[in-house]
């Protein structure tokens, strides 16, 4: 390829990943931050190490560590968590299934279980509102982009309407893969195009969908009411108490109040009063600074990034006075009103700034409201924000301020064991379990600094500084944290870290006990009698992932190994009606050799631990936001960067059409798209259980000749197994990877 010595030149990480790890995926995902020295250098590797070496802009080393605070936690109640804003669908659970075997790494299909279907929903560049151009790969702008669905799908929710046939769907858009996106070269000649193309790719996507009958599938509404695409362009609100900071305050904006845009957007979750929550993660990646202390604990480059963005946009280049600052204005969780595309998205400065995976709630008895959120990077912490406003049912205005004031916590684990029984290897100590107790350390109460030399504002701009200085526990990348909405127990997925344990990096502890974590964990976490404010908490590790036919080092709640599926690398978790654990992975082709997945793991009883396959997703694809309404017998996910390490040229994926160039329909294009996807039951024919859709009749009324649902070259009802044929999935397993050769 002539353009390789060019891409091995943006890829640092080539020649050093772990395993089957793609460099490109390390560039573009997180900026190569493995290659970049450590962002977290505090001294607190263990639960009662307490380091005072941080530095702030405006204070000097030499700060300690303010003094835990707890309060008292009052007897628990007899009423189960608040369950009410999951979706469950109508009727009764008809999700069983028999799980599917592993998926070899180079299978470029989305595979189902036996007696399912499945079909995307909407893809990138599908169309949204009806003057939205339709795609057309080899003349992307940024003007059309900015009207079509964004790039690589992340968190997912499917939100239906009380009548279950009409509804909205909400979808992240993390980050751009200009080696499929674009043309080799296109950079050389269209560096400003591509740049705001790819600008206007990221964010976030709202769009309505409907259906003839609940339980069937969906389409999506192309011009739908509620359809909205948020992007790097559009105004947020900053709330909290950091709003206005001098810390947030630019040169076009010296109010520190409004912020143009949202990346890197990951997970989330949807709030009791029927808003999304969104995390804005890897954000360092975008941009070029100065090197001050704080940047360098957030990971920000001191190089030009390899999208470079900021040779297009000055705001990107923190090194400019007026945009020293630009970079603090990312890194939050963000909320918008999915049913109002007027109304303005806000960025919560009361939950603090690093690389937010996402945030999920619960409410308490009591209307209590906390938040949780992992930092997702290599030795990180765990957060909780618990709100100083109590959730009132039914009232939207006032649980809208519920994110915007409140205590910042982050978390510190203690394991029960003795250390010399905390092997690395991933046995068991003595009591047959990794297991513990642990606390919620105060950064912010009361409106009040819990960590000295360090301001209300100072603490939530540099929230991982506070948490280093308040001595939290380093944890093997904690991606999503989700309370189940039934029992209200915690779930945390640390996806993996083979830095652990390595010399001069944290050692093994129980919480996080296997040297070099190639597979990840699940934390499971019960707050002190059931209560969402507790500061204590007890804990424990549900599974310690990995293929049992190769790693002794498993564990699966004691449920036999023999009788799981093999999965590595936890990402993102859900819960079905019954209340057991669903988990997407990221990372599985690198560690156990197969495509990434969908899995459901039991809870409770005699199969606790039990880890059953769903679903894999194509080759170099990950498995993003599931989404279970198991009453309905549906399953969705998001299918981000399938055939990444391709190139537009010469893809490994053709997902979702699954056409050959000289055969692709209208609307059809013979390329990789990121997707929503949805999974649904066959009838007793074999055949799926809608009867062709509605995706191409014109409305009645007003909406005549408007309203054609997806629109001509939308995604059809029909099923698509099968359609990756053999022919396909020989082209895109012998394409090139894009960095080699």
């Amino acid at each position: 390829m002539t353009q390789a010595p060019e891409r091995r030149r943006l890829l640092p990480m080539l020649g050093h990943v772990n395993g089957k790890r793609s460099p490109l995926t390390c560039e573009l995902k997180c900026g190569s931050q493995c290659m970049t020295p450590d962002a977290n250098t505090s001294g607190n590797e263990y639960v009662h190490d307490v380091i005072s070496a941080a530095v702030s802009r405006r204070a000097a080393l030499g700060l300690g560590m303010a003094g835990a605070v707890t309060v008292g936690v009052v007897a628990a109640t007899a009423q189960p968590a608040e369950a009410t804003y999951a979706y469950w669908g109508q009727g009764r659970a008809r999700l069983d299934f028999t799980p599917i075997k592993p998926v070899d790494m180079t299978v470029d299909d989305l595979s189902v279980p036996k007696g399912y279907d499945w079909s995307p929903i909407i893809r990138w560049g599908d169309p949204l509102f009806y003057d939205s151009p339709e795609f057309d790969p080899k003349n992307q702008t940024p003007e059309a982009q900015a009207k079509q669905f964004g790039f690589n799908s992340d968190y997912l929710d499917i939100i239906p309407d009380p009548n279950g046939l009409t509804g909205v769907l909400v979808n992240n858009h993390e980050y751009t893969n200009e080696n499929t996106m674009f043309p080799a070269g296109y950079d050389k000649t269209n560096l400003a195009s591509m740049v705001k193309t790819a600008i206007q790719a990221h964010g976030m996507s709202v769009v309505e969908i409907s259906r003839t009958k609940v339980g069937e599938p969906w389409t999506y509404v192309r011009g739908g009411a509620r359809n909205r695409r948020i992007t790097l362009t559009t105004t947020f609100v900053m709330d909290g108490p950091a709003a206005g900071s001098d810390l947030l305050k630019t040169q076009d904006d010296p109010t520190g109040k409004r912020v143009l845009g949202t990346q890197n957007n990951c997970s989330g979750g949807v709030t009791p009063w029927g808003t999304v929550l969104s995390g804005e993660e890897n954000v360092h990646q975008y941009f070029i600074t100065s090197g001050t202390a704080e940047e360098k604990r957030y990971g920000f480059p001191t190089t030009m990034p390899s999208r470079r963005w900021p040779e297009v946009e000055k705001r990107f280049d923190a090194r400019i006075e007026g945009y020293k600052n630009e970079p603090n204005r990312f890194g939050w969780i963000v909320e918008i009103d999915p049913q109002n595309p007027n109304s303005a998205p806000i960025k919560h400065t009361a939950l603090g700034r690093f690389k937010h995976e996402g945030a999920n709630v619960r409410v308490g008895d009591d209307g209590t409201v906390v938040a949780y959120s992992g930092d997702d990077e290599k030795f990180e912490y765990i957060y909780k924000f618990v709100s100083s406003r109590k959730y009132r049912k039914g009232d939207k205005a006032h649980n809208m301020k519920l994110l915007s004031e409140g205590d910042l916590y982050v978390a510190r684990l203690r394991g029960n064991s003795q250390a010399p029984e905390i092997t690395g290897t991933g046995q068991l100590p003595r009591d047959g379990e990794f297991d513990g107790t642990g606390e919620w350390l105060p950064l912010l109460k009361g409106g009040k600094s819990m960590v000295r030399g360090m301001s209300v504002e100072e603490v939530l701009v540099y929230t991982r500084l506070a948490a280093d200085k308040a001595g939290a526990t380093k944890m093997d990348r904690p991606e999503d944290v989700e309370p189940n909405p039934h029992t209200g127990k915690v779930y945390a997925a640390l996806t993996n870290n083979s830095d652990r344990g390595k010399p001069g990096k944290a050692d093994v502890d129980e919480a996080n006990p296997r040297t070099g974590n190639r597979d990840g964990y699940i934390l499971e976490l019960t707050e002190r009698n059931n209560r969402p404010q507790a500061t204590r908490f007890d804990w424990n590790l549900l599974l310690v992932c990995g293929d049992p036919t190769k790693d002794s080092g498993t564990y699966f709640g004691g449920f036999p190994k023999e009788k799981v599926s093999p999965i590595s690398c936890p990402d993102n978790v859900a819960f079905d009606k019954a209340g057991n654990l669903w988990i997407s992975t990221d990372g599985a082709p690198s560690k156990i050799g197969y495509n990434d997945g969908l899995f459901k793991v039991d809870l409770q009883g005699a199969n606790r631990g039990r880890v059953q396959q769903f679903l894999a997703v194509p080759q170099d694809a990950e498995t993003c936001g599931p989404v279970i309404h198991d009453t309905e017998g549906m399953v969705y996910v998001a299918v981000q960067h399938p055939g990444e390490d391709g190139t537009f040229e010469q893809p490994r994926s053709y997902f979702p059409d699954y056409v050959l160039p000289t055969r692709a329909g209208a609307g059809e294009f013979s390329m990789p798209r990121p997707a929503v996807v949805q999974v649904f039951h066959k009838n007793r024919e074999d055949q799926p259980e809608f009867p062709g859709g509605v995706s191409d009749k014109p409305g009645k009324g007003r909406n005549q000749d408007k309203r054609r649902k997806n629109g001509k070259n939308g995604p059809k009802y029909r099923g698509y197994q099968g359609k990756s044929n053999a022919e396909l999935k020989r082209r895109a397993r012998q394409a090139p990877k894009s960095f080699e050769g």
